[in-house]
């Protein structure tokens, strides 16, 4: 079975923010050799808002190890030649897609503001899937989901409220099921798992979170993976807490959802 994260942030300056390690670079022979001793095969990077470089540092990543690592980058969506950006997007080596996470000063009401009213169609054009770290934005993602029925979107982190546990981590999840059921284009990432448990591993009580996103979207569109460099555990807790402790995940469901599915879900050939 080959092991794929479906996300890690590698850079090489900038303090992260608070939940992240506080190292001013996690490089990628660092990631490398974590990934080697965690028994996980490949990575897609999500390039951190922090470090100034971190397009160039996750290009560079795919470009010496193009068979470990591919990207989903973001770009600001309100500047001059988004089209042609979308257009070219998937030219550029290991680049496999969007991913937003509304964090940044500027970007915080871009789905909601109309800033991203002309993305949709264009990435459903050019085949770009686009991930989104989203709380409590099930309705929205419903929305766009139903208006552009062949646009491949991702939603982040569990659908999980950030800094909650256990289940006020989950208090929208609900929600986020439902749309799962009304909209196949619609998958999630069941990253970061271990950091909503108030818990030690094995983190029971994300487990009845993670076998109901299984039976809404499907080992088709749940995707493993970790943001390691704020995880509470090792890297390969992370692993294990999937392949190990969740009776009802077993094989081909567990081969799809440790990286298969995610690479079909983003076209990445790896």
């Amino acid at each position: 079975m080959r092991i794929t994260d479906g996300q890690i942030h590698i850079w090489s300056s900038g303090m992260p923010m608070s939940m992240h390690r506080q190292v001013t670079s996690y490089s990628v022979d660092e990631a490398l050799s974590d990934m080697d001793e965690a028994g996980v095969d490949s990575a897609i990077i999500h390039p951190p808002s922090w470090d100034p470089r971190c397009s160039e540092v996750a290009a560079e990543a795919v470009k010496a190890h193009p068979h470990r690592f591919a990207i989903l980058d973001a770009f600001d969506v309100t500047a001059p030649g988004g089209r042609a950006t979308v257009e070219g997007w998937r030219r550029r080596p290991g680049m496999c897609g969007l991913r937003f996470a509304f964090l940044r000063p500027g970007t915080t009401n871009w789905l909601t503001d109309g800033s991203m009213e002309w993305l949709w169609p264009e990435a459903q054009t050019h085949n770009i899937p686009i991930a989104m770290l989203v709380p409590s934005r099930a309705r929205e993602v419903g929305e766009i989901a139903s208006r552009f029925p062949d646009l491949k979107l991702i939603i982040d982190h569990c659908a999980a409220r950030r800094g909650k546990v256990d289940a006020d981590a989950f208090e929208d999840l609900d929600t986020f099921l439902d749309v799962a059921r009304k909209h196949p284009n619609v998958a999630i990432k069941a990253t970061g798992a271990p950091s909503y448990s108030s818990g030690p591993y094995p983190f029971r009580t994300v487990h009845d979170p993670l076998r109901r996103m299984f039976d809404a979207f499907g080992p088709e569109r749940m995707f493993w993976g970790t943001d390691i460099t704020r995880m509470p555990c090792s890297w390969r807790q992370c692993v294990t807490l999937f392949t190990e402790e969740l009776a009802w995940l077993k094989g081909r469901d567990l081969e799809l959802v440790m990286g298969e599915a995610m690479w079909r879900f983003i076209g990445w050939t790896g």
